[in-house]
């Protein structure tokens, strides 16, 4: 045992693991991976955004096949356990498990990073295989070399945030090179390699033809449909743990409804719908929606990724904030790729970092964990331009629609007209519709605001849901060539305000004014007229 080879560590971190309540058996990854085992195809590579749970599964990896525990007691109520691979694999393997995250005490160069891997590692063989003739002055692959030419005995590589070292401050790009020279010995083309599972955030730089890293299979979230099912949590796996999550909280503070908007969204190549799992996880634990993800780690600050090609996105950001897709051509974001320029690249290194969802061509904002966050970059960047200027005017055009005034609110929406965005054009409904809600930007501090939603006979452009059930409820319907009257009818006719009253018996769910909000668009007089009506108040009623 040592601190590479046969470590206790995966297995103690997994052991901890399926002890949370909320805990979701993934252990059928094990029986995918072992037909690969000292094949020709023994480089697995498999990236997610952080916090997919990466390190779970290579800690799994680490504690089943690794040879330091007897891992009964983990897995045996596992659905691996139902598998012929539970007893003819199970703790068989000498397994190296590398976290590339960690560092030697007051590490402030690469030489110092990689040599206490090097020296750890030879190390730990030199105390394992005494009789093997290794040195301590060997290099990790001369000494995994000596002991299978001694012994024919191959090792299971488990190597976890691979690409910790393209963000560690004293790495520099020559280093980065090094690293995957020094990665390239250790692995391949190497008889004593029985498998190796690399995991990470980033794919596998390629700094030539000839990459010092193409033996490795490489299945990233966005185009890779196979390990799909094992990184995030699915629907049905929610629902399981909001099952458990309601028996085991006194009062619970949130719906199966919220926790999905909340953080659901994500997308595989293979058609999956996913959830945050870290987030997910935690909101049942600490029982409060908020943002758990998007709060941790160095890349939660978006502008980092459009500060260098403002002009080119922020079109997009008004029509992915209002809930639209945007067609985008989604590469392969190396590693070595830190520098992003073009609007592909952007959009590229969004996806890979899970900050954007991608499906069939098409980018999107995947929940409100992450629409929070883009609201607070438009609301905070002044580089953003007109973006800006529309996201700060939010505030009042909120407030003089509660206050009725219609005249204000038709300023505000001309002052958007009059800004250079060539989205302004109006050239269809769902354009008219993404400047309303940016317009309305700031209102989401205080209702979780719907588009296209099901309401009544219809569904409606707009509903605004308070977050207290005592304020106003809003309803938005947008018409061009038409009037605000129009609109307005339409929100009585199609009885769209029944979203707010609730079901016949039960206790009416807000309690505030209902508010119906006609907006309209001339396309020949290029101005716009708004109304609004009051449809209820309960205060009336009681």
């Amino acid at each position: 045992m040592g601190i590479f080879l046969n470590s206790k560590a995966p297995y103690e971190a997994y052991k901890k693991m399926t002890q949370n309540p909320y805990f979701v058996d993934k252990s059928l990854l094990l029986t995918d991976l072992i037909p690969s085992f000292g094949s020709v195809n023994c480089y697995c590579c498999i990236t997610r955004p952080r916090r997919f749970g990466k390190t779970v599964m290579a800690n799994m990896i680490g504690a089943f096949f690794g040879k330091t525990h007897k891992s009964d007691c983990i897995f045996q109520r596992l659905a691996v356990s139902e598998h012929h691979v539970f007893h003819t694999h199970r703790n068989r393997y000498d397994v190296i498990y590398i976290d590339f995250s960690r560092a030697p005490k007051g590490c402030s160069s690469y030489a110092q990073y990689i040599r206490r891997i090097e020296n750890g590692l030879v190390r730990d063989l030199l105390n394992a295989c005494t009789d093997c003739g290794v040195s301590a002055d060997d290099s990790p692959w001369d000494a995994l070399q000596k002991i299978y030419e001694e012994k024919e005995h191959k090792f299971l590589f488990v190597l976890d945030e691979w690409d910790a070292a393209f963000h560690m401050p004293f790495v520099s790009a020559e280093n980065q090179k090094e690293y995957l020279l020094f990665l390239k010995w250790l692995l391949k083309d190497q008889p004593y390699v029985e498998f190796a599972y690399m995991t990470g955030v980033l794919p596998i730089a390629k700094y030539s033809s000839g990459s010092e890293l193409n033996m490795f299979v490489e299945y990233d979230m966005a185009t890779s449909e196979k390990f799909s099912e094992y990184f995030g949590f699915s629907d049905t796996e929610v629902d399981d743990l909001y099952e458990i999550y309601k028996k085991n909280t006194a009062f619970p503070k949130f719906t199966r409804q919220e926790l999905r908007i909340w953080y659901d969204g994500y997308y595989t190549a293979a058609g999956i719908r996913l959830y945050n799992p870290r987030s997910v996880v935690l909101a049942l634990t600490d029982n409060q929606l908020r943002n758990y993800w998007t709060s941790s780690g160095p890349y939660d600050e978006l502008f980092y990724y459009i500060r260098n090609n403002v002009e080119d996105v922020r079109d997009d950001l008004i029509l992915m904030i209002s809930g639209e897709r945007v067609s985008a051509d989604i590469g392969q974001f190396a590693a070595s790729s830190m520098e992003i320029h073009s609007r592909e690249q952007i959009y590229s290194a969004m996806v890979v970092y899970g900050l954007l969802t991608y499906e069939n061509g098409e980018i999107a904002i995947p929940n409100k964990e992450l629409m929070d966050k883009f609201n607070e970059l438009l609301l905070t960047k002044d580089s953003l331009g007109y973006v800006y200027q529309l996201a700060r005017k939010s505030e009042q055009m909120l407030q003089a629609t509660i206050a009725g005034n219609t005249m204000q609110m038709e300023e505000i929406l001309e002052f958007a007209h009059n800004t250079e965005s060539p989205i302004l054009s109006y050239n269809n409904e769902i354009e008219l519709s993404a400047i309303v809600n940016l317009c309305y930007l700031s209102a989401r501090n205080k209702y979780r605001i719907e588009r296209e939603d099901k309401a009544g006979k219809g569904f409606a452009d707009f509903i605004f849901y308070p977050d207290r059930k005592n304020e106003d409820c809003i309803i938005i319907e947008l018409k061009t060539d038409s009037t605000p009257e129009e609109a307005i009818a339409q929100i009585k006719e199609k009885n769209y305000a029944l979203r707010f009253k609730g079901t016949l018996g039960k206790e009416r769910p807000y309690t505030g004014r209902i508010l119906a909000v006609g907006i309209s668009y001339s396309k020949q007089t290029k101005e716009h007229r708004c109304g609004i009506e009051l449809l209820d108040s309960a205060a009336s009623q009681s």
